[in-house]
């Protein structure tokens, strides 16, 4: 039990990447803020974590774009928790909408939830690991944003670059604290978001992963369980790609 007596929050883990994590989590002892835009999604999933691994498990509706959600993110994970070990900033939007067609309301909407509510939810954790001398942060970049959205958009290949950058200035600034900060990039995952890219754009993109597939979001969550496990302790400022080898750096 990897994650016993450890408290973690999951943003947009109704669903996707960040559900299949919370529950790698849960099954390691943990106990986990279920965070997600869908009040809905967010109170199922923690349902069924709870039952499937009795663990504790609370769940939160948070729109990442409003910094008084995630400040009361976190105040409630407090109050229902009395403690903060990890975060993992999972939540994210992707419209695959060509250079020319992107609106400004449309790339501000971008930005906000996965540059800015990643920045935010960093800095408002940070106090709290800080005094504790102690922590894990975990942020999702993309592919993406290392070489540029081969069919993912300007303003989300924009926003992960961001992310990328964001995760090594944290890291380098709480690296004192004891408390570490990486980030994954994934390829194309299987998931709702991956499904939004055309059947002609999905074929190509598996034609140019040399292992022949989209990653599962179980692929993902065995990442995310490495860099936030004692076994990376020592890992900080990494970008992890998990992409089956479509870009090899």
């Amino acid at each position: 039990m990897r994650f016993k007596d450890k408290v973690a929050i999951i943003t947009g883990s109704g669903r996707g990447i960040g559900k299949e994590t919370a529950r790698h989590l849960a099954a390691e002892g943990a106990s986990i803020m279920i965070s997600d835009i869908n009040f809905d999604t967010a109170r199922e999933t923690a349902k069924e974590i709870e039952t499937s691994f009795k663990t504790k498990v609370s769940s939160i509706q948070t729109d990442v774009k409003k910094r008084e959600d995630i400040y009361e993110l976190m105040e409630c994970t407090m109050r229902d928790f009395g403690q903060i070990d990890i975060l993992f900033n999972n939540a994210g939007i992707m419209y695959p909408t060509p250079v020319e067609d992107i609106s400004e309301e449309e790339w501000d909407e971008v930005l906000d939830v996965n540059l800015r509510g990643v920045f935010f939810c960093c800095q408002a954790v940070t106090p709290i690991m800080k005094k504790r001398r102690q922590g894990k942060i975990l942020n999702i970049a993309s592919l993406a944003g290392k070489v540029g959205g081969i069919a993912a958009g300007a303003h989300y290949s924009a926003s992960k670059a961001g992310v990328i950058c964001l995760t090594k200035t944290f890291a380098r600034e709480l690296a004192p604290f004891g408390v570490t900060v990486n980030a994954i990039a994934p390829g194309p995952v299987d998931t709702d978001m991956g499904r939004l890219f055309s059947p002609g754009a999905r074929e190509d993109l598996t034609k140019a992963c040399p292992l022949g597939r989209f990653a599962d979001t179980g692929d993902i969550a065995e990442a995310a369980i490495f860099l936030l496990s004692d076994g990376a302790k020592h890992i900080t400022g990494e970008i992890l790609d998990v992409d089956g080898g479509m870009l090899m750096d």
